[in-house]
């Protein structure tokens, strides 16, 4: 009865240590009730300091690639307007305004779509990252219980 105290104690303390992940901690060795849980909170303990944090991806990846686009696509019209310096000259200055501004408008959309792009791009890496540190914590932390004397079960 004891023994099965003990897998009882073990499963309820992991169950509410890990949180979503419930895993039966079954001792092998006949450990106390309060070992088992210096154990757990040892092993979980280690296992979160071999994990490495991740950053989540800042917002704002369109609004970033737009105004990068705006600066970049008024530029490209200011070069544009000097490489064709004698017929610039004789353009009306509001037109030349116009022209910067269209240009400014169309390389800021396309500099939008390319930030959502990276932005997305990041968000699906860190995902890929938080699930890989899951998984490494999580067998870092079922050895560690392995080699402290019990079996692990999901």
């Amino acid at each position: 009865m004891k023994h099965l105290a003990s897998i009882y104690t073990a499963t309820l303390l992991s169950m509410v240590c890990l949180g979503a992940t419930a895993e039966t901690v079954t001792p092998l060795q006949g450990q106390s009730p309060e070992t088992i849980q210096q154990d757990i909170s040892a092993c979980q303990s280690q296992a979160g300091s071999t994990s490495s944090s991740t950053t989540s991806p800042q917002a704002g990846g369109r609004a970033r690639g737009a105004v990068a686009g705006a600066a970049a696509g008024a530029a490209a019209a200011e070069v544009r307007g000097r490489q064709h310096e004698e017929l610039y000259d004789r353009v009306d200055e509001d037109i030349r305004q116009e022209y910067r501004q269209n240009q400014a408008r169309e390389t800021a959309a396309a500099g939008a779509v390319v930030g959502g792009a990276r932005q997305r791009q990041e968000r699906r890496e860190g995902r890929r990252n938080a699930e890989q540190n899951s998984a490494a914590a999580s067998s870092a932390y079922t050895s560690c219980m392995q080699q402290r004397g019990y079996q692990v079960t999901p």
